[in-house]
């Protein structure tokens, strides 16, 4: 028995965010001295390496779990079942509902739980939980998924990924001008065919790496240094990412039988354009091969990093036909990639 994806449905915030929107942001070094050069150089920059033009970014009176509830009505709705047959939610985020012009997170109660209460639906034996996993989180929702229906404790579960991460960004920081905001949401249930998931890898490494990403103060000694700021050491992220995603990608495939030859398509978290590319390079490099044309459809020009957001988001989208030159049929082959914040990696194997 597999598990397959029934139903999806995203939520991308209407609020558009150009890269020149930042011209006038005071960027800082990491001791709070100014660059020396403009902010065009800096964003001519910033384009070349992340691919990023544009970011959306959630209305004022939005939150995470907002965004979740709309992605998560519309997957519900695709997938043409009663709400009231779930039983899991599971969200993945990673800073809980921050409100516009606060500081202070809240997840009390889960955000599922608000997920749960939005959608108005009855069932008490529908349990509904968070998870922090960093950006890998809605893959990691998924393979609980599989475990759940696979071991017969779910019959169906809801797994969402959303984020605002702009509500937790420091302005004087120009790594600021990568994160966004957003919201993917898939339906899952059990597979009587050969579709579904095949094969999949998931792990923690957290000795040097565990701080890759980390809450720091602002680059604005003036600020509050108690306030607190997502922070990543970009280097060493891509080093690592580098390193160790691709042969996950590797042993993930192999153990699901596919030929390297018959995979359509990788999905994998939209961080950085370079970053990607060079993971799925070296990934088709484990394997004395070339990367064929248009194997990894990208949303990260138009959307930038909505971190747990961002491959279910993407899936959406191109079920929907709204990725230009991209497209998935019944049978094809994915591979679904992520890595974040932890450090975690995970992937798995999908029959569409």
């Amino acid at each position: 028995m597999n598990i397959k994806i029934i139903g999806t449905g995203s939520y991308i915030p209407e609020q558009n965010i150009s890269n020149f929107d930042f011209i006038n942001h005071a960027f800082l070094n990491e001791d709070g001295s100014p660059f020396g050069y403009p902010n065009e150089v800096v964003i001519k920059k910033f384009k070349g390496i992340t691919g990023i033009e544009n970011r959306r970014y959630a209305e004022s009176n939005q939150m995470t779990s907002d965004l979740a509830f709309l992605a998560a009505e519309k997957a519900i709705a695709n997938a043409n079942i009663d709400k009231e047959t779930l039983d899991y939610i599971i969200f993945a985020h990673n800073f809980g509902d921050v409100k516009s012009g606060t500081i202070q997170s809240d997840m009390i109660p889960s955000l599922a739980t608000r997920v749960k209460n939005k959608l108005n639906i009855k069932n008490p034996k529908c349990v509904a939980y968070d998870i922090l996993f960093g950006c890998p989180g809605w893959i990691e929702g998924v393979l609980q998924a599989n475990a759940f229906i696979k071991s017969g404790m779910a019959k169906r579960v809801l797994v969402i990924g959303a984020e605002t991460l702009s509500r937790v960004v420091d302005d004087h920081d120009r790594d600021s001008m990568i994160y966004s905001d957003g919201a993917g949401a898939s339906v899952l249930e059990a597979s009587n065919d050969e579709s579904g998931l095949l094969s999949y890898e998931s792990a923690t490494f957290a000795t040097d790496e565990a701080n890759f990403l980390f809450f720091g103060k602002s680059y604005n000694n003036d600020l509050d240094q108690d306030v607190k700021y997502i922070k990543m050491y970009g280097r060493k992220i891509y080093e690592f990412a580098l390193s160790n995603v691709p042969c996950a990608m590797k042993a993930c495939l192999d153990k699901s039988g596919i030929a390297i030859e018959d995979v359509k398509k990788i999905l994998i978290h939209q961080a950085n354009e370079k970053m990607d590319e060079a993971i799925i390079e070296r990934f088709y490099k484990l394997y004395d091969q070339a990367v064929p044309k248009d194997i990894m459809p990208m949303s990260i020009h138009d959307l930038g990093n909505s971190s747990v957001a961002t491959v279910p988001t993407l899936y959406d989208l191109l079920l929907q036909g709204k990725i230009e030159n991209h497209e998935i049929n019944k049978g094809d082959v994915v591979i679904f990639a992520s890595v974040g914040a932890g450090m975690n990696i995970n992937a798995f194997v999908y029959r569409n």
